[in-house]
């Protein structure tokens, strides 16, 4: 289920996608998710569903704007190919960072002029780098190239430089390269990891670049209440290109933010399908819960991430069990000890300690941070409505 405010229209396209529902000024998508739940509740049917408030990624575009004021965003298609994002984004003038041939042909299709797209995939398929008209002399003599060099990312949840850059010692023996070949090197780009931590990675790696065009890569926080805040970041990096880069240098200033516009969009509601009261060493008493839904599914990035998700339980509200999984605003109802995926064998425990009292079915949780598409073996996808 997307919301979006001024938008109707029903769709039943590859990714799942049910409905368009339109929402007044003010107007919760958390409603929605109610709605659903007890529409569901009176049937036959729990699966577990997704709502999506299209309306976030409009407000987090302009807060990126307005945060950022020089640097030009360019979402980061891999974090989220459905065509509603891609369609609300098109409009808003925002680049798109591609990572394979099928999602530039997928933002090619909306009418997105070439000059809003860069194939920034720092390890690319030679059949991708010749339809994309970017790379070294063999394939594209006229490229513009941006090496992606090494950035302090030590501190981030995600680091890359295992992965990806150049170490700045190495860095002239590739321009060296380059000018041999005939090839213009316009710019620099880094990445100081996703979910970054400290600010002061972003002003390092600033300082390290000299060149007309700089990408900041991705790394911004965007869920409510993370740390650091995304206003921080901002600041350091505003002041960063203030003194390596002020204006009228003539330099072009880029990023690549995925989560940042894709954090507080989802939400996600599960059933609990079972219960199960154990008791541990010292005879405390704990209950196990089953869910349709878990780490072989939308929540496989809860295991990289070291802070805890907090669920809402909706219970008081409705006579079913479900569990919902908010986007913003959680607020913690009832404890939840631990949940285990059916069917797999494997555990599941994506919040803190705590109890759902009563019954046998389950109730409703919702928790931030969905997009993954992967399946559960025996348990249907859960459906975009």
């Amino acid at each position: 289920m997307s919301t979006h405010r001024g938008a109707r229209g029903r769709d039943l396209g590859p990714l799942g996608l049910k409905e368009l529902i339109a929402l007044g000024p003010g107007e919760p998508a958390w409603q929605e998710v109610l709605r659903k739940i007890q529409e569901l509740s009176q049937s036959d049917h729990r699966d577990p569903f997704m709502v999506a408030d299209l309306h976030e990624l409009a407000s987090h575009h302009q807060a990126f704007g307005q945060a950022l004021p020089r640097v030009w965003p360019f979402y980061s298609v891999k974090c989220s190919s459905s065509p509603w994002v891609l369609r609300v984004l098109a409009p808003l003038g925002t680049g798109f960072d591609c990572a394979s041939q099928v999602e530039l042909e997928q933002v090619l299709s909306l009418g997105v002029a070439p000059a809003r797209i860069i194939f920034a995939n720092p390890c690319k398929a030679s059949i991708h780098i010749q339809y994309a008209l970017t790379k070294v002399a063999q394939h594209h003599t006229g490229a513009r190239l941006v090496p992606w060099i090494l950035a302090e990312d030590s501190k981030s949840r995600f680091p890359l430089n295992t992965k990806f850059g150049a170490s700045l010692e190495a860095c002239g023996h590739l321009l060296t390269t380059a000018r041999d070949l005939g090839l213009a090197v316009v710019g620099a780009s880094f990445h100081v990891g996703s979910d970054c931590q400290p600010p002061q990675s972003f002003a390092q790696a600033i300082a390290d670049c000299c060149c007309v065009l700089l990408d900041l890569g991705g790394g911004f926080p965007g869920a409510e209440g993370s740390q650091p805040k995304f206003e921080e970041m901002a600041s350091v990096i505003n002041a960063a290109l203030a003194q390596d880069f002020p204006e009228g240098t003539g330099v072009e200033v880029i990023a690549e933010p995925g989560r940042f516009y894709m954090a507080p969009v989802c939400t996600a509601a599960v059933n609990i399908i079972r219960k199960k009261a154990v008791l541990e060493p010292g005879g405390r008493g704990k209950l196990l819960y089953y869910l349709n839904e878990g780490w072989d599914g939308s929540f496989r990035i809860f295991l990289r991430e070291p802070v805890p998700r907090t669920p809402i339980v909706v219970k008081e509200v409705l006579s079913d069990d479900w569990l919902v999984f908010p986007a913003r605003a959680l607020h913690l109802l009832h404890e939840l000890h631990l949940q285990w995926l059916p069917a797999c064998g494997r555990s599941l425990c994506p919040g803190p300690p705590a109890q759902v009292s009563g019954g046998v079915g389950g109730r409703a949780l919702r928790r931030s941070h969905q997009g993954l598409k992967s399946e559960v073996p025996g348990q249907p996808r859960p459906f975009l409505l």
